[in-house]
């Protein structure tokens, strides 16, 4: 019986170490694109509109992962699709690192999104299956993973950009082929795991056609895209706004990204087990509804309350985990598929929403002047705006759907 327990608790310590170190990878990989941003701009002499059009197709290779991801996973098991999705980012972190020319950037680019879309249809049902207990603290926990290492990202990527190996410079195509090549460690512990799920009979499993039947998984689609929306573009975008809007330097627009993630790790490593007490859908309001407030006080409030703009990381962390701890429990049997249409969907609007956020920004610059300081500062306060409209749509959402299940007595 000892040496039993001892093999489980190996075996579910691998899987931890994978899903973890799965989320550092991945908060990684996300969010070393804001200080790299501006520099990427320059080299190949893109506008906002253009910079906002290359973000908007990365995010469709998202999409296009998270649709075949879930097929994939029932066609090869949930341990093959989280290697492959890890080594696919390594393989874009090498592309990056020798391509010189935009088509072969954006390609790289573009691929290693398919792998991060990959990685977190993997990881979201690697939870589902694994946290049957405390759903909602386990998945703030291991998303508070994610957040940690997205504190860090904007720093360690400006540091990596600096740094000279052989007489060279890495620059960001560099920093990028460093971080990514990460990603052999989680294949390691993925390699040495056993994974449940992949044995369960196809005529158990809830099929899509049922679960597309149910207002509330929409509701799900809905408040995910908004939130993750708003979450995402900050990464792309915050560095951006300070250095352009305040004349902030690299260093110092980088330091405020990663109070945001600070802010955003420690409120899913902390604050999980509210989810669970106050009840999902509630936390859900509540949350989102504290980014946006955030959001909209840091652009009107100027350059003085510019920290709000690391506050509202408070809020939206708790959105995504949430929705994933929701749809868990509300659908037990049908968890795979439902991850997968919900970050499926989620993906689509991420395209629409940074596309938006550029044009919103180049609109507005024009209309105010867009060779002036003012132009560019209204245009930028415009578009970072949208990341704050999109929080509050999430919180609106949240709140018709709250409205919903208590009336059905079906609160989770």
């Amino acid at each position: 019986m000892q040496q039993r327990l001892h093999k489980v608790n190996k075996i579910y310590a691998l899987q931890l170490a994978t899903i973890f170190v799965g989320f550092i990878i991945f908060g990684f990989s996300e969010n070393i694109k804001g200080p790299a941003i501006p520099r990427i701009q320059f080299d190949f002499m893109l506008n906002e509109s253009q910079l906002g059009t290359l973000l908007s197709l990365n995010a469709l290779g998202y999409l296009l992962a998270c649709s075949f991801t879930g097929f994939l996973t029932r066609l090869w098991g949930i341990k093959v699709v989280t290697v492959a999705a890890f080594a696919l980012m390594i393989l874009s972190g090498g592309l990056i690192y020798v391509s010189h020319s935009y088509p072969m950037f954006s390609s790289s680019y573009f691929l290693m999104y398919i792998g991060n879309g990959m990685l977190e249809i993997a990881l979201a049902i690697l939870g589902a299956r694994i946290f049957v207990r405390n759903t909602g603290t386990m998945m703030n926990l291991s998303h508070g993973f994610y957040g940690l290492s997205s504190t860090v990202a904007p720093l360690i990527a400006t540091g990596l950009m600096s740094v000279s190996v052989f007489g060279h410079m890495l620059d960001w195509r560099g920093m990028y082929f460093v971080v990514l090549s990460m990603s052999i460690v989680p294949i390691i512990f993925a390699l040495s795991a056993k994974f449940p799920g992949d044995d369960l009979p196809q005529e158990e499993r809830t099929p899509l056609k049922t679960l597309m039947r149910d207002p509330v998984l929409w509701f799900m689609v809905l408040i995910l895209t908004f939130g993750v929306v708003s979450e995402l573009a900050v990464g792309g975008w915050l560095v951006n706004f300070l250095e352009k809007a305040y004349a902030w330097d690299t260093v110092s627009a980088s330091s405020m990204l990663s109070a945001f993630f600070l802010c955003f790790a420690l409120a899913r490593l902390l604050l999980g087990p509210a989810t669970d007490r106050m009840g999902f859908t509630l936390s859900l309001i509540l949350f989102s509804g504290f980014s946006a407030v955030c959001t909209f006080a840091a652009i009107l409030g100027g350059e003085g309350l510019a920290f709000l703009f690391a506050a509202s990381g408070i809020g939206i962390a708790m959105i995504y985990p949430t929705v994933m701890a929701f749809i868990a429990k509300r659908y037990p049997n049908g968890s795979d598929t439902a991850i997968t249409f919900t970050v499926t969907m989620m993906g689509l609007g991420s395209v629409i929403g940074n596309y938006l956020i550029g044009i919103i920004t180049e609109v507005v610059k024009n209309l105010y002047g867009s060779g002036t300081e003012t132009g560019l500062r209204y245009g930028l306060q415009a578009g970072y705006g949208f990341i704050g409209l999109c929080a509050a749509v999430c919180a609106g959402f949240s709140f018709v759907l709250y409205r919903f299940l208590k009336r059905r007595k079906e609160l989770i």
